[in-house]
């Protein structure tokens, strides 16, 4: 049982620091849009085949450009801190606590 919390705990803070990552990268390639870098550089190239598929989707199914402003990586940021926050942590509770026998109404 001890093995299985730290496992269960180890996986949720490793999906954490994952997540912190990323947002960091989104960061990055939002100030990136505004000194506009060499697209050739393999780091910026890089940034943006990692964060574009995710601000693409967002673009897709929700509008969030407003007067020419892309506000895309504040949903991303937005949806980020809401799994870190809620989805994790519930899940994390859920798992530990042993949630099978709980039931609705």
């Amino acid at each position: 049982m001890i093995a299985w919390n730290n496992l269960i705990l180890w996986v949720i803070s490793t999906l954490q620091e994952l997540l912190s990552l990323y947002s960091w990268i989104v960061l990055i390639a939002v100030l990136l849009t505004w000194i506009e870098p060499n697209p050739y550089n393999p780091i910026v190239r890089f940034l943006y085949s990692i964060t574009e598929p995710v601000f693409d989707f967002v673009r897709e199914h929700i509008p969030v450009v407003f007067g020419g402003i892309d506000l895309s990586p504040i949903i991303v940021f937005i949806a980020i801190r809401f799994v870190q926050q809620v989805v994790l942590t519930t899940l994390a509770q859920y798992l530990l606590v042993g949630g099978g026998g709980m039931a609705f109404g």
